[in-house]
């Protein structure tokens, strides 16, 4: 098995980096997810020796070897990094083995992968989803294409093909052009209509239907596409067809929504999502009878009035809503552990403020007992120290005219 025990390979890993190909687990020994994860990356090592896979599986203790750590970004454990030369690629998908090691084997691979015939091509077809093909010979379409794929290699695949590869019901204006094919057909990318090609690739590359959770939603956040989360069915090629700004989907449940929007969403419900600013629209079940219906109600949503945002009140609303519905959750599920959790930390913090506040006066009292004083000694202390005062000061003014006073007896 191919694993990496820094402990005593630190120095040989650092030598062989730059000439073989690393999956790297960048973890801490007290971290929780790291042990999760733990027998999870043994099975994937295994499973890259068996295969023969040239990407070598290793793990380094980011809190030991801080310096390596912070060389290449990690900021949080797990990290699980693909080091291929100069370049390292950060894996964000689920921490399952199939997952990994589909990633390990798409980025350990070239950027751009070649298909020299047309099975090859429909072979590819029907085993990925979202495919993105460069059609034609050297240009500086391609330099792009190559840099965008070197860069986004993390989500998907890249592939270039010539014209003859194609079938015949692909018809292509001009060469060389930049295909996707996904939700059976496909779009030709345009420069002056859909920007720069890295944007438009990480815009095309989710399918227009697809299952919806948190981390989906974190994803489409980035490419700026609005999302439409519901839980009514519609046909993915009517819909992709009819609104391409729009990215549909289906969330299982309403916890994570419930949270986005602060509020209890009933379920099923139809939500208009902005990704780039967390606003949102809600529609009216009621008005939804048809697809024709839901489109019509979808373009455009600048006249509606949109609720949330990113703002820092709502960032502050939002905060509070999820430790309330902490809270909560925590006392539905178990009354006496919340109360537990809870009490227990108000009840320090309340003897603590008590003996604060006690410790203060008994220091006074202290101190006037080492003065050699009582409470009443004090004030007949003050109370003598008041008559001297005044019988001197009428002596003083006596004496301004020349008046003798008897002298005046203490006992």
């Amino acid at each position: 098995m191919q694993i990496l025990f820094v402990l005593s390979s630190l120095f040989r890993f650092k030598d062989s980096r730059m000439e073989d190909v690393w999956l790297v687990d960048f973890y801490a020994p007290w971290c929780g997810y790291c042990k999760k994860l733990e027998p999870i990356w043994k099975e994937v090592g295994a499973e890259l020796t068996r295969s023969g896979s040239p990407v070598r599986v290793g793990k380094m203790d980011g809190t030991a070897y801080s310096g390596v750590a912070s060389e290449f970004g990690v900021r949080g454990y797990p990290t699980i990094k693909l080091l291929k030369g100069e370049l390292a690629y950060n894996y964000k998908g689920p921490r399952t083995k199939d997952d990994i090691i589909e990633f390990a084997n798409r980025v350990a691979g070239p950027a751009v992968r070649s298909l020299p015939s047309r099975q090859m091509f429909e072979h590819v077809l029907k085993r990925h989803s979202v495919l993105f093909l460069y059609v034609g010979g050297e240009s500086p379409l391609k330099e792009k294409y190559t840099e965008v794929a070197s860069e986004l290699i993390v989500y998907t695949y890249f592939f270039s093909a010539s014209e003859d590869v194609l079938p015949e019901s692909v018809t292509l204006h001009e060469l060389p052009s930049v295909v996707v094919f996904k939700d059976g057909t496909y779009f030709t990318y345009d420069e002056y209509e859909d920007g720069s090609l890295s944007s438009w690739v990480n815009r095309e590359r989710f399918q227009s239907y697809l299952p919806i959770d948190g981390f989906t939603l974190y994803e489409l956040g980035e490419t700026g596409n609005t999302a439409l989360p519901c839980s009514v069915k519609y046909s993915a090629s009517s819909l992709m067809l009819s609104c391409r700004d729009f990215q549909f989907g289906h969330m299982e449940g309403n916890d994570y929504i419930n949270s986005l929007i602060m509020g209890e969403v009933s379920v099923p419900s139809i939500i208009i999502l902005n990704t780039s600013n967390e606003q949102y629209f809600p529609l009216q079940r009621q008005q939804i009878h048809s697809l024709d219906s839901l489109l019509i109600r979808l373009c455009p949503c600048d006249s509606r009035q949109a609720f949330g945002g990113d703002g820092i009140f709502q960032r502050i609303k939002r905060v509070a809503y999820d430790a309330r519905s902490t809270i909560m959750s925590v006392f539905r599920s178990s009354p006496l552990l919340g109360c537990f959790l809870f009490g227990l930390p108000l009840g320090v913090i309340s003897l603590m403020c008590y003996g604060i506040c006690t410790a203060e006066s008994d220091d006074d009292t202290e101190l006037m007992k080492r003065d050699g004083f009582t409470d009443e000694e004090e004030e007949e202390g003050e109370e003598e120290e008041q008559q001297r005062l005044t019988a001197g000061s009428v002596l003083f003014v006596f004496n301004m005219f020349d008046i003798s006073l008897p002298a005046h007896k203490h006992t």
